[in-house]
């Protein structure tokens, strides 16, 4: 059996990277910000808050949406896949990257116009990818 799919739902920690390619394929690079709340348990001892940060990349038609609809500190929901990926840098150095590959996202709260239009639009418009 194969099961590996993704649910996160928090707040976008940098404005998206958008890389586009001479085919026409465009990908869409992003943190998010995934908090756990602080609670007190039955017998009052507190644990603080956890906040735990997340990769995401979309590629074509969801970068798209990202790159039109998606800003620093927007709520998300976003389900993918976890994958991994390995690179060498300046330095030569391996350098490991664990990312979720976004299938689906959605924004929270409401959908805004893209960055250029402003305001918002309901969620059930939310153009496929």
């Amino acid at each position: 059996m194969y099961i590996n799919e993704v649910i996160l739902g928090g707040n976008v920690g940098q404005s998206p990277k958008i890389t586009k390619f001479k085919d026409g394929g465009k990908v869409a690079n992003f943190s998010l910000a995934v908090t756990k709340p602080a609670i007190t348990t039955r017998e009052g001892r507190k644990i603080e808050a956890k906040t735990y940060w997340a990769n995401i990349v979309a590629r074509n038609g969801l970068a798209d949406i990202v790159e039109r609809f998606v800003q620093k500190g927007d709520p998300l929901l976003v389900q993918g896949e976890l994958t991994e990926r390995t690179y060498t840098d300046n330095s030569g150095q391996t350098r490991y990257v664990t990312e979720i590959s976004a299938t689906n996202i959605q924004l929270l709260g409401g959908r805004k116009e893209s960055k250029k239009e402003g305001g918002y639009r309901p969620m059930n418009d939310f153009p496929e990818n």
